[in-house]
C-alpha cells in the first residue's frame, strides 16, 4: 500500500492542502422517493425506478449468469445476490449507478453501476458531477454502524432517512475521491476473489469427501459393514440439573445451544471432577454429536475441562484400534440422520445405534482422513488456510477504508501526513 498511500497523499497536498469540504448526504445525492420528515427544499428532485417484489426477484436469478452477455444484477435488501438475463426483466429493467439502502431490514448497503432489477431497497443516484457515488458509497459503508441506529421500528425496522441525509460526507477533489475507490476497489477484488477461490474448494472438498466415503458404488474397495451400536455404546454425561449451573463459574457447560460455540452456562470444579469421574466422560479426541434442534452437528472433544448437556450431545465410545474417530467425524458429515418429533426433532440412541456405517481397513481410514485433512485446513480452519488469509483481507480491507476516509473538515494536511 505504499506507493498508493504516497499516491494519494501527494494528491491531497496538491488538491486540498487547506482542507475538506463536508456537506450533508442530501446535498450529494438525489433519491426515488421523498421522505417524512425531510424538508422539500433538501429534496428538490427525485429520480423514479422500477420495483418489484422478492418473491419475483429470486425468481428471476440463473446459477452462473454473472457471465452471461448482458446480464443484469439482482439487488435485493438482504444477503441473496445474483445475476438474470436481461430477456427475463422486461419492463422491470434499470439501468444507472445507484446506492441502494434496505426500506426494512438492517443497513444492507449496496452499489450497482449498469443494469438491475430492485426489490425493496431505497435508491440514491449522484447529484452533480463533482461527487463520485462510489466514493459516497464506501464512506457510508464505513459509517454502518451509525446508519445502522437510524434502523428503528418494533417489528420489521424502517430506516429514518430524515437523519441518514443529514450524515456529513468530506468531499475532497474528484481525482483524490477516484484515487480512494481505485484503492478500495482493488481490495474489494482480492477479497472476491478469495470468497470464490474458497467456494470452489468448499465444492473440491464436499466432492472428495463424498467420492471417499462412498462405499456402497464401488464394489471394488474392500470394506466391512456395520451399525453404530456394533462398534461402541452411546454415550452422554450424567445429567445437570439447572441449579448446579450458574452464569460465571469454573468449568463450562455446554446445552444445545451453545454447543460447538461459546458457553454461557458454568458448574463447579467439584461438581465436575466427581461427575467425570464416577459417570460417562469422553475420551480426548471422541466425536461429540448434537441429538437436538441442528442434528448431527460435531465437535472433536479436545480434552479441556469442559461439560455436556445429556441425551442432546452424545458420542460413541468407539475402539479406536477398529476404528479412529477422525474417520467418523468425516463419516457423520455425510449420514442422513434417522430423527423423530415434530417442530423439535431429536436423534434418540436408537437411532444412532441402528445407523450403518462402513468400516475399511485401517490403513484406508488413514489415508482417507490425510486426505480430507488438508482439505478441512484450507476451507475451514480459521487459524490457516483461505478462512485466515479471506479474514485477514477484510481486516486489512476496513483498516485501509477507516483510515483513507479519515478527512478533517478543517485541515487534511494531517491526513495527507499519515498516508505518506
Amino acid at each position: 500500500m505504499t506507493k498508493q498511500s504516497s499516491r494519494l497523499g501527494n494528491l491531497i497536498k496538491k488538491y486540498c492542502p487547506n482542507g475538506v469540504k463536508f456537506k450533508e448526504l442530501y446535498k450529494l445525492t438525489i433519491w426515488d422517493k421523498r421522505f417524512d420528515g425531510v424538508e422539500k427544499e433538501k429534496q428538490p428532485n427525485v429520480r423514479s425506478f422500477k420495483h418489484i417484489s422478492a418473491a419475483e426477484l429470486k425468481s428471476l436469478y440463473i446459477k452462473g449468469s454473472c457471465n452471461v452477455q448482458n446480464n443484469v444484477r439482482l439487488l435485493s435488501t438482504g444477503q441473496f445476490d445474483g445475476y438474470t438475463a436481461q430477456e427475463l426483466v422486461g419492463d422491470n429493467l434499470n439501468n444507472d449507478e445507484v446506492i441502494a439502502i434496505p426500506s426494512g431490514g438492517s443497513a444492507n448497503l449496496k452499489y450497482c453501476k449498469g443494469k438491475f432489477v430492485d426489490s425493496g431497497n431505497i435508491l440514491a443516484v449522484a447529484r452533480d458531477e463533482n461527487v463520485r457515488l462510489k466514493y459516497v458509497y464506501y464512506f457510508l459503508l464505513d459509517k454502518n454502524r451509525l446508519i445502522e441506529s437510524y434502523f428503528r421500528g418494533s417489528g420489521l425496522k424502517h430506516p429514518s432517512m430524515r437523519e441518514i441525509l443529514e450524515i456529513k460526507i468530506p468531499v475532497p477533489a474528484i481525482e483524490v475521491q477516484e484515487e480512494i475507490v481505485r484503492i478500495l476497489d482493488t481490495f474489494t477484488q482480492l477479497e472476491s476473489e478469495l470468497e470464490s477461490e474458497l467456494e470452489l474448494r468448499t465444492k473440491q472438498y464436499e466432492y472428495y469427501r463424498n467420492s471417499l466415503l462412498s462405499f456402497e458404488s464401488d464394489k471394488t474397495r474392500q470394506v466391512k459393514w456395520a451399525i453404530l451400536g456394533e462398534i461402541g455404546k452411546v454415550s452422554m454425561c450424567k445429567r445437570i440439573m439447572k441449579n448446579q449451573t450458574s452464569s460465571v463459574g469454573d468449568i463450562p457447560f455446554y446445552k444445545i445451544g451453545t454447543f460447538g460455540k461459546k458457553a454461557d452456562a458454568y458448574i463447579k470444579k467439584e461438581v465436575y471432577e466427581e461427575y467425570k469421574n464416577k459417570y460417562s466422560f469422553p475420551k480426548l479426541g471422541d466425536i461429540l454429536l448434537s441429538a437436538s434442534g441442528t442434528i448431527g452437528r460435531r465437535v472433536i472433544y479436545d480434552g479441556k475441562p469442559a461439560y455436556f448437556q445429556d441425551s442432546n450431545i452424545v458420542w460413541i465410545d468407539n475402539d479406536e484400534s477398529k476404528i479412529m474417530n477422525k474417520f467418523l467425524y468425516y463419516l457423520y458429515e455425510t449420514i442422513t440422520w434417522q430423527t423423530e418429533g415434530g417442530t423439535i426433532k431429536r436423534l434418540y440412541n436408537a437411532n444412532v445405534e441402528k445407523t450403518k456405517i462402513p468400516i475399511p481397513p485401517m490403513s484406508e481410514q488413514k489415508r482417507i482422513v490425510g486426505v480430507l485433512d488438508r482439505f478441512d485446513s484450507l476451507v475451514n480452519d480459521i487459524s490457516v488456510g483461505l478462512p485466515a488469509e479471506l479474514s485477514a483481507r477484510r481486516k486489512q480491507y476496513e483498516y485501509y477504508r477507516n483510515k483513507l476516509l479519515a478527512f478533517k473538515e478543517v485541515d487534511c494536511r494531517e491526513a495527507a501526513n499519515r498516508l505518506l
